[in-house]
């Protein structure tokens, strides 16, 4: 599987080419292992990872994709593998790289045109767009842990608990469970901090009347899952029963509306406009969501702007909501597969309103 990630950049490469992949995600993408350092070094015919001595033994047993090499000093090593394989023309991530970055590329390798060419990148976030089988069921695995997260908690949320508490409870069960780690840092926040969509939790106590926001993810195998609910505690007033509703309303009519070929802010309009025209204009700031993969924030994205036309195989989240500032806020989010004639819902947790 991924030996022909690799082969798909080689494709995309003529002689006298070469490619530099330095960003965490795309390096892991092309090896299917995660370091904090090292950089791939591509042509249309060769591809080796170069990576320090902190990661080379480990990375020598699991990696099959490409070569494996003890790395010193990476400029040095660039320079002679332009040198050695003739390369005119380097490519690298362009929109990961800094100025400072690419001004001592072109010092180290003064015959060598350091492309300012954004082709990889797209063609990176293409591939990777795309989930393979294999990919997938790393998500649903990262996806049924966060779902049996939430079954967990609902049973230990109440009155009197902090934030704080209830997120390092959530985070405790979570990585006792057969994943890598959490995919995010949680947001957990109840009341009045509900209405901040990425809140961080407190130690504000929860009261009966509150809505507990939470949204979290697991990571499996490098892939991750993002899944948000809101549940009351106690009791619930006319107000906050409404803004639940409208935002489930939202969700459920966006839904069907999902299949390849669409395009992208299509579908947050759907749900937008029954926020909207429910009287919160205004309240939803944010897009309807995103893609989820290696990273918790991948392209291309529900949103007003987004004019991707949708690829089956995406796996995308959908998560309006409301919030009212000083009051309190209500998000749902599902993670869904896209197919061609329309997605899988790969969250399973309760959506219904739910009072504890």
């Amino acid at each position: 599987m991924i030996k022909t990630r690799v082969e798909n950049i080689k494709k995309n490469l003529c002689d006298g080419e070469a490619l530099i992949i330095t960003s965490a995600p795309n390096r892991f993408y092309a090896t299917g292992f995660k370091s904090s350092a090292g950089f791939v070094f591509v042509t249309n015919a060769t591809a080796e990872l170069l990576i320090d001595f902190r990661y080379i033994e480990k990375a020598k047993s699991v990696i099959d994709s490409c070569d494996v090499t003890l790395s010193v000093n990476p400029d040095k090593e660039i320079s002679e593998r332009c040198e050695k394989y003739g390369i005119k023309t380097l490519y690298t991530e362009a929109t990961q790289l800094s100025v400072a970055r690419r001004v001592s590329l072109c010092e180290l390798l003064p015959g060598v045109d350091v492309s300012e060419s954004t082709k990889f990148d797209a063609l990176l976030e293409e591939l990777r767009t795309v989930k393979t089988e294999g990919e997938l069921s790393l998500m649903q695995k990262a996806q049924e842990i966060t779902d049996a997260t939430f079954s967990y908690i609902i049973n230990n949320i109440k009155a009197g608990r902090t934030e704080r508490e209830v997120m390092l409870d959530m985070e405790f069960f979570m990585r006792k469970q057969a994943c890598d780690g959490v995919a995010f840092d949680f947001v957990v926040v109840s009341g009045k901090n509900s209405s901040l969509p990425h809140g961080v939790p407190t130690d504000k106590v929860i009261e009966n009347g509150d809505f507990v926001t939470m949204d979290f993810g697991a990571t499996v195998g490098g892939y991750r899952s993002d899944m948000t609910r809101t549940v009351a505690v106690g009791f619930v007033t006319d107000e906050q029963r409404k803004v639940y509703d409208t935002v489930l309303k939202a969700q459920l009519a966006a839904l069907p509306a999902i299949h390849a070929g669409v395009v992208c802010k299509d579908i947050d309009k759907i749900a937008r406009d029954i926020i909207y025209s429910a009287g919160y204009e205004g309240a939803f700031g944010h897009g309807l969501g995103h893609s989820v993969g290696i990273e918790i924030h991948e392209n291309p994205a529900f949103n007003t702007r987004c004019e991707t036309i949708l690829k089956s195989g995406t796996v995308m989240t959908v998560e309006p909501g409301i919030y009212l500032e000083n009051k309190f806020g209500v998000r749902i989010e599902d993670m869904v597969y896209v197919t061609d004639d329309g997605c899988v819902n790969l969250t399973k947790s309760e959506k219904n309103l739910i009072v504890l």
